[in-house]
């Protein structure tokens, strides 16, 4: 219980600094620096696409050289890449900078599962890693109500003391992840292949169709306020309102979703009723064109699908990974989350503003059709994994 306690409130320091972030940073980089909004847009896709390459191979370290270290250590480089920020007035810096806050996050959340893994019982992760999500939620509440003190200042002197606060969120999380018990690294000869993720085609079948149910998430920040100012006559503070209901209901509600999934039968199930309910999400977001109370009951059926998608993705994730290589396999998982926040704002304004109503149904379709694949992809590699076991038996039993 001590272990989850720490990990929870690790979360929430670092989540406090992300809502800052997320809040203030195109504003910094556009207003402070001076980029333009398209090196904005190139430098932290490329930031993210290169983290989306590191996730594996740096969970991959945290398996071998033990999660809590290195959780540590990319926590710290995550504190450094916010702080150097702070110095940045060019475009080819902003993009070193990037690439490393990229590498340091998709690595930490990779080294921070396998730090859950280790120190948490099977049976209890999935419920564990929502109450972690709620913490999440809560944290970038925080931070983005702090972050809007900035947005309001708009001074030079109030960014930055808000991206050192940044900084610093991240140290205060590096020093609570030291207070955890220390998880032991996987034997090197149990490591088997470096990478051996890689070589995992149903796990990568599984991670796929998860990266595309993924694609929700730039929906509520992005797609739908632009939906809202050229489609709707909806008044601008309804966007304040669905990120509200969105933020609230996961932390009434995510872990109280979670204990429902038992096992991986049960994640799948909860998978495919997610994308049921996204594609009734989409349809409703549609009719939001003949009045924007649609969009409220659009937000809450959206929130409903993103938190059964979440508890099964956990269960899914950490029940097919095996115990030696939770690194890798969460790295390899979480590269999903990279390729949502590269791809999904071109790909989905084009497909919704462009597509109209006819967009959001063929969204929603995705949706659907990503759910029903995943119960068989996860039966799929089910059966490689105990096929794998029962060849080292044989082996060993040679």
């Amino acid at each position: 219980m001590n272990s989850r306690r720490i990990l929870a409130q690790a979360q929430f320091a670092n989540s406090v600094g992300d809502g800052v972030y997320l809040v203030t940073s195109a504003f910094y980089f556009a207003r402070i620096v001076g980029l333009p909004a398209t090196e904005i847009g190139l430098g932290l896709t490329l930031g993210w696409a290169v983290g989306s390459v590191a996730g594996v191979p740096l969970g991959h370290l945290a398996d071998r050289r033990g999660p809590r270290g290195v959780a540590v250590l990319l926590a710290i480089a995550t504190a450094v890449a916010v702080a150097s920020f702070m110095f940045v007035r060019s475009f080819a810096p902003f993009v070193l900078v990037a690439c490393l806050y990229g590498t340091a996050q998709t690595g930490l959340s990779a080294a921070r599962q396998a730090l859950l893994a280790g120190l948490v019982e099977p049976a209890e992760r999935t419920v564990t890693r929502a109450v972690l999500q709620a913490t999440l939620n809560g944290g970038l509440g925080a931070g983005a109500a702090l972050g809007g003190v900035a947005l309001y200042l708009g001074t030079p002197s109030a960014y930055l003391t808000l991206f050192a606060l940044d900084a610093v969120s991240f140290l205060v999380a590096a020093a609570l992840l030291l207070r955890l018990p220390a998880v032991r690294p996987a034997p090197v000869a149990a490591a088997g292949p470096r990478l051996a993720v890689l070589r995992d085609r149903p796990y990568a079948a599984v991670t796929l169709i998860n990266a595309v149910l993924l694609f929700y998430m730039p929906l509520l920040s992005v797609v739908v306020p632009l939906w809202i100012a050229e489609r709707t006559a909806a008044p601008t503070w309804v966007v304040s309102a669905l990120l509200l209901i969105n933020t609230g209901s996961v932390l009434l509600f995510q872990v109280r979703m979670a204990r429902r999934v038992k096992g991986l039968r049960g994640a799948s199930s909860s998978v495919r009723q997610a994308g049921m309910v996204m594609l009734a999400a989409c349809a409703v977001f549609a009719l939001s064109a003949y009045g924007w109370a649609f969009l409220l009951v659009a937000a809450v059926l959206l929130v409903v699908g993103e938190m059964l998608l979440a508890a099964g993705a956990w269960e899914i994730s950490f029940g097919l990974a095996p115990d030696d290589r939770q690194g890798q396999y969460q790295g390899f998982f979480g590269t999903g989350v990279a390729v949502a926040r590269m791809l999904g704002p071109v790909a989905l304004t084009t497909l919704v503003l462009g597509g109209g109503t006819i967009g959001w149904l063929l969204l929603g379709v995705i949706f659907l059709t990503a759910g029903a694949t995943m119960a068989p992809a996860v039966r799929w590699s089910a059966r490689s994994r105990e096929s794998a076991r029962s060849s080292a038996s044989s082996l060993e039993a040679a």
